[in-house]
Order: structure tokens, then C-alpha cells, then sequence
């Protein structure tokens, strides 16, 4: 034995078989020697009854002063009761950010992450999920420990999404297919979402008990905020004429008239089924929107133009693709190619979604009717009660639909909402009564007039 020197290190000579040299100043504090040739400084004691061995490090890393330090220190906390060599073999099996994003989505597809209303995520959501982890959270986090990540970190992921840290074109398993990955506000605050996610879901685990990413102040979304003036939607009305001229853009062009008039996510429009359009009801059936089943009220002109259309439509979908029965599939590329260095290039789908519901603001309707018009959970009509308000809904449908599609084709409109004087609602009661008797001179009983 000899006190561990630079020169003690130096001289240990490479045997067949990795050896000791132990410190003869610090009991337990001692070299180890690989037949490799590499050193590494060890400490040895005793815990639970059982001889332990921990390693500080490889010499050269560590000096022998710095390394009889440490050991010093370790010697410490064994004293205390703890156990460096036991915690070290558990800090190297915490489980990653990309391990634990494995677990998630195995137990995603497996249906056992449940989403709204405590149902599993749907098919088109676990895409979006996969895509934002493996575009996003691994490239720039799937190597951290779980245990270790902190609010700083989730920080600083958010502000290199935004930045377009993660910005990527790659290719896709589609026929000359490629995704542009851009980064930006919306993504991050997103992406961000399901982090906090997927890391209650590691404390549900048992992983880790808080989660870093509660209480992250992430950016508004500009896009959500974005609506259609009145001009907008005339400039809408005369890019979709001109557009409709080409003939592949037809489908493309009802489509987006057809947002425009319901409200309806893009997909919704997409993906809608003649089965579930009931337009004797005036409304559409979805089985599998956003928010579940869903029934959504919806205005004549957009009856009329679903008539007109399954006259002489065939097949399962409204607005069939090529192939075999699908969906229509060239939405997104006519989307880019008609709106293309126009005065709208800002706009998107939902855009005309959230103009919708801004206009049926603008003309006095209240936000249940809102949100039962464009499908939000709060508002969400189904069929166990549809038929005590549908009355009330489809006369807001017919109002907010008309008003878009006059504004569609150019019309210019004095009044943007419903005068509610005295005078105004006796003449419109008057009226109604007065149709509603036949128009013949008879006597209508006075009736009082029901709260909507």
C-alpha cells in the first residue's frame, strides 16, 4: 500500500487482470487498474451488511487530490446512511424522455390514454401526437432523464420550438410525400400541451412526482384570434369564382363554401358521410368529430346545396377522392395553390371556422348557441335533447349561413344584427302569427311570448 500520488498512478504497472491499489492514508480510497489500461479511482465500505464498491471516476478526468475529495465526501454520506453505490445503480436505470414517450404511445394505441370526455384519443390524434414527439420532444429532449428535467428545461424546449430549433422537411411514407416541419408559436404551445401530457402520465407511473411543465406561461396562438371583415369574406366570395373556373379546383372550392357556412372543422367537411347529412332534420350526424358523436344545425343554404349535390352524388362520402370509396384527398395542396400570393394567403380553414362563430356574434347570437352551432364541448348537442331546441338552432343556422353566403356573393349589408326595439320584435311576432293563422282574417288568440 502507498499513499495514491501522480507518480504512484503513473508507475502501476497493466497486469492480465484488472487490480487495486489501495490508499494507505484514506482507508477504502484506492485505484483501479485495467488490464485496458485504463485507471479509475474507487472507493469501498460496507452497507446493509454487504461489502460495496463505488466508482468516482477515470483518472485523468479526476486528479488524484480532486478524486481524495470526493471520496471523503462519499465516506460522508455512507456515515450518514446512505448507500452512493445503490443510488448510482438506480440513477442509471431513470427511465428517458424518449423511453417514457415509447410507454406513452404503446399505452396510446393500446387505447389506454383517455382524451375528452374520457374517451381514448382518436386515430387521427395519435398521429399528430407521434408526429409532435418524434418531430419535437425526442429530437431536442429524448435523452434527459425524467427525474431531472425542471421548469427551466421545459422552457427552453418552448423557445426552441418557437425559434424552429426542430424546423425539418422530411419524407413521408406517401407517394412523393413530404412533410415540412416549420416550428413557431402554435407548435410549441402545442407541443408543449402534450408534454405536460405525457409527464402526468410518467407521475401516474410513479416516475416522478410533479410535473415541470404545469404552470408554463406558453404564447397565444395568433392564428386562433384571426377572423374575416366583411370585405374578407366578398374577396373569399371572388377567389373561390375564379378558382371554380379550373375544373380540379371544384370540389376544393365547395368544400371551403361549405366551412365557410357551417363552421365545421376542415376535417368534419372532408370526412362527411351522406349518412350523416339529414337534411330533413337540417342538420348533419357526425359519428366521429373532435368532440365524439355530434349534431350540428345547419343553415338552408347549405341544405339546398346538399340536395342539390346528392341528386347526383354515389358513393359513401359527400365529396369523394379518388380510388376505391374515399375521401376527397387533394384539399390541402388546392388550398395552398388557390389562396398562393392572394390578399387571404394568411388565411386557414379554421379561420372561416372562427369567422363563423365571430359573425354569429356580430348578429346577436349567445355563446351556447355558438358553441352548439360549431360543435364545442360546452355546447355540444346530442340526440337525447336536440329535438327541444332544434327550432331555435336551425333558425340561428339559417340566419348565420345566409348572411356568410350574401357576403360570399358580394352583398353589402346595412344592418349586422337583429333590432331588438319593441316596435321591431311586435312587427316580427305580427307577422309570424299572422302566417302561422293562414293568413285568412281569423282571430289569433293572444299567446305569450316563451324566453329562447
Amino acid at each position: 500500500m502507498a499513499k495514491l500520488t501522480k507518480r504512484v498512478i503513473d508507475a502501476a504497472e497493466v497486469q492480465e487482470k484488472d487490480y487495486v491499489i489501495w490508499d494507505d492514508e484514506l482507508p477504502g480510497f484506492g485505484l483501479r487498474v485495467f488490464a485496458s489500461g485504463r485507471r479509475s479511482y474507487v472507493i469501498q465500505y460496507r452497507a446493509g451488511g454487504r461489502s460495496r464498491r463505488y466508482t468516482i471516476g477515470l483518472h485523468g478526468v479526476w486528479t488524484p487530490e480532486t478524486a481524495r475529495q470526493e471520496a471523503k465526501i462519499q465516506f460522508g454520506r455512507v456515515a450518514q446512511g446512505d448507500n452512493p453505490a445503490e443510488e448510482r445503480q438506480l440513477d442509471h436505470k431513470a427511465i428517458t424522455v424518449k423511453e417514457l414517450c415509447t410507454r406513452y404511445l404503446d399505452d396510446l394505441k393500446a387505447g389506454l390514454i383517455l382524451g375528452k370526455g374520457g374517451r381514448p384519443k382518436k386515430p387521427t390524434t395519435i398521429v399528430t401526437d407521434t408526429g409532435r414527439i418524434a418531430r419535437h420532444i425526442i429530437p431536442l429532449l429524448g435523452t434527459r432523464r425524467v427525474r431531472d428535467l425542471t421548469k427551466a428545461d421545459i422552457n427552453k424546449f418552448l423557445k426552441d420550438v418557437m425559434a424552429g430549433k426542430t424546423r425539418v422537411s422530411v419524407k413521408t411514407k406517401k407517394l412523393r410525400g413530404k412533410a415540412i416541419v416549420r416550428g413557431g408559436a402554435g407548435t410549441a404551445t402545442r407541443t408543449v400541451g402534450l408534454l405536460g401530457g405525457i409527464l402526468t402520465y410518467a407521475i401516474e407511473a410513479g416516475i416522478i412526482e410533479s410535473n415541470p411543465a404545469h404552470g408554463i406561461r406558453k404564447p397565444k396562438d395568433n392564428v386562433r384570434k384571426r377572423r374575416l371583415s366583411e370585405a374578407e369574406y366578398r374577396m373569399l366570395g371572388q377567389i373561390l369564382r375564379d378558382a371554380a373556373e379550373q375544373e380540379k379546383y371544384a370540389t376544393t372550392v365547395d368544400i371551403i363554401r361549405q366551412i365557410a357556412l357551417t363552421g365545421c372543422r376542415r376535417s368534419e367537411m372532408i370526412g362527411l358521410k351522406w349518412t350523416e347529412a339529414d337534411t330533413e332534420a337540417s342538420c348533419l350526424r357526425l359519428e366521429d368529430s373532435k368532440e365524439g358523436e355530434s349534431i350540428r344545425a345547419i343553415g338552408l343554404p347549405v341544405i339546398e346545396y346538399l340536395e342539390q349535390r346528392h341528386a347526383s352524388g354515389v358513393g359513401t362520402y359527400v365529396f369523394p377522392g379518388q380510388g376505391d370509396d374515399n375521401a376527397f384527398g387533394s384539399f390541402p395542396n388546392h388550398w395552398k395553390q388557390i389562396f398562393k400570393d392572394s390578399p387571404l394567403s394568411d388565411v386557414t380553414p379554421h379561420v372561416l371556422r372562427h369567422s363563423f362563430a365571430s359573425v354569429a356574434n356580430d348578429l346577436g347570437f349567445t355563446e351556447v348557441t355558438i358553441a352548439a352551432l360549431v360543435g364545442h364541448t360546452k355546447g355540444s348537442v346530442t340526440s337525447k335533447y336536440i329535438h327541444t331546441i332544434d327550432t331555435a338552432l336551425i333558425m340561428a343556422a339559417d340566419t348565420i349561413s345566409g348572411y356568410i353566403q350574401g357576403l360570399l356573393d358580394g352583398f353589402e349589408f346595412k344592418q349586422t344584427a337583429y333590432a331588438l326595439d319593441r316596435g321591431s320584435r311586435q312587427a316580427a311576432l305580427a307577422r309570424f302569427l299572422t302566417q302561422a293563422a293562414g293568413d285568412e282574417g281569423g282571430v289569433v288568440e293572444k299567446q305569450p311570448l316563451l324566453a329562447a
